[in-house]
C-alpha cells in the first residue's frame, strides 16, 4: 500500500461506523466504539539471523514516522502515548506485583482497543479529532513474527 492508501484507509475508517461485535474486518479488527486497520504486514523472521529483523523494525518506524509527519500537517503534533504502563496494568495484580500461576487473570481489564494493542504495540502517535482518537503504531507479538503498521480511530478514551 502507498502512503495515499494509507491515509485513504485512515480517512475511511474516520467516517465508517463501529462494528456492533468484536471481529475481523476487511482491513483488521474492530469492536464497538473501534477499528484497527493493518496498513502493512512483513513477513516473518523464523530463519533471521537479526538483521533482516533490524532493517524490518526501522522500516516500519519509518513508514509510522512518514504518516505521522502527514498527519500532523492536518491535525497538529501528535500526542505520544506509551502503551507500556497499561501492559504493565494487564499482568497486575493489583499489588504492583506480576501475576503468579494462582493469580492467573487478576490483571486489570482495559478496554478495547487499548487492552489489545498494549500487548504489541509499545507507543502510538495520537491524535483527537472530531471527538474520535486516531492512533499510529508499529506491532509485533514476538521476535519471530511479522511487523504490522496499524492504524487506530477509537471513540473510546485511553485510560
Amino acid at each position: 500500500m502507498s502512503t495515499a492508501q494509507h491515509l485513504a484507509a485512515i480517512d475511511l475508517l474516520r467516517s465508517r461506523e463501529f462494528p456492533a461485535e468484536h471481529g475481523r474486518s476487511s482491513c483488521g479488527t474492530g469492536g464497538p466504539g473501534y477499528h484497527i486497520a493493518e496498513l502493512l504486514t512483513s513477513g516473518d523472521f523464523w530463519e533471521d539471523d537479526g538483521t533482516q529483523w533490524e532493517a524490518t523494525a526501522d522500516q516500519y518506524e519509518a513508514e509510522r514516522d512518514g504518516l505521522t509527519v502527514l498527519l500532523t500537517e492536518r491535525w497538529g503534533a501528535p500526542q505520544m502515548f506509551s502503551l507500556a504502563s497499561l501492559f504493565e496494568r494487564t499482568l497486575s495484580d493489583g499489588d504492583g506485583e506480576g501475576d503468579s500461576e494462582s493469580d492467573e487473570g487478576a490483571g486489570e481489564d482495559i478496554p478495547e482497543p487499548w487492552g489489545s494493542l498494549s500487548s504489541s504495540v509499545p507507543d502510538l502517535h495520537l491524535w483527537r479529532v472530531d471527538g474520535r482518537w486516531i492512533a499510529l503504531g508499529v506491532s509485533q507479538w514476538d521476535k519471530e513474527l511479522p511487523f504490522q503498521l496499524l492504524a487506530v480511530v477509537t471513540e473510546i478514551d485511553p485510560p
